[in-house]
């Protein structure tokens, strides 16, 4: 693609959308992402992090390395790395994840499967 970077560091947030935003559509990018506004019908997709701040609305499906809720989400969440749900933070949708933290206010509901889940012991009686 014209314009990106290979190698943007995933630790550094390079793209907000800011308070008084709102974008409806699809983000693909490389560096983490902020989200303080409002994301409606689409996609936000990235090989970094995405944190949204405790005032963002988010209703579109969120795909990264780790992610970090302290608003409401309203999608599928894919996370290899952890998502974590913080204590003013609201999820509605499946995720996907890596690994998962709830704060004890936090809010989740959906279906949650974990990458690389190991397999149920068995109980088999002899």
């Amino acid at each position: 693609m014209l314009g990106r970077r290979k190698n943007a560091p995933i630790d550094k947030i390079e793209t907000v959308i800011g308070h008084n935003t709102n974008f409806k559509g699809t983000l693909i990018c490389d560096g983490s992402v902020r989200i303080d506004g409002v994301c409606e019908e689409g996609l936000i997709k990235t090989v970094g992090n995405i944190v949204v701040s405790s005032q963002a609305k988010v209703a579109a499906d969120l795909v990264a390395e780790n992610v970090s809720v302290s608003g409401a989400v309203t999608g599928k969440i894919t996370a290899s790395g952890r998502l974590e749900i913080l204590s003013t933070g609201k999820v509605w949708g499946d995720v996907d994840v890596g690994s998962f933290l709830l704060d004890e206010e936090g809010y989740f509901r959906g279906k949650l499967a974990m990458q690389d889940e190991p397999e149920p012991p068995s109980f088999n009686s002899t």
